[in-house]
């Protein structure tokens, strides 16, 4: 059966103020699982079912990574100095 990235959404991420904005990050539970399950894959101890798991687990740190290099972009431009006032009519 395969393993959904989303089966760890409520108990594998978390949030955690960086620099003032809230970021996303996998619990310290969820990325000492993963790291487990890498070393049984360097050790060629893996069933199926981890290799899976690693793999959706994989998946769900390149979702986490992008949403929040998406974040730290958006905050970014918005504190850029005339980004602050795009949208205001001055006339």
């Amino acid at each position: 059966m395969a393993i959904k990235p989303s089966s760890w959404l409520e108990k594998g991420i978390q949030l955690k103020k960086v620099s003032n904005i809230n970021m996303f990050k996998i619990t310290d539970e969820l990325s000492d699982r993963m790291q487990e399950l890498v070393d049984k894959k360097t050790a060629n101890s893996q069933t199926p079912e981890e290799e899976a798991e690693l793999q959706a687990i994989g998946e769900l740190v390149i979702i986490v990574s992008y949403i929040n290099g998406m974040i730290a972009n958006e905050a970014q431009e918005s504190n850029e100095p005339g980004n602050r006032d795009m949208g205001i009519d001055r006339n």
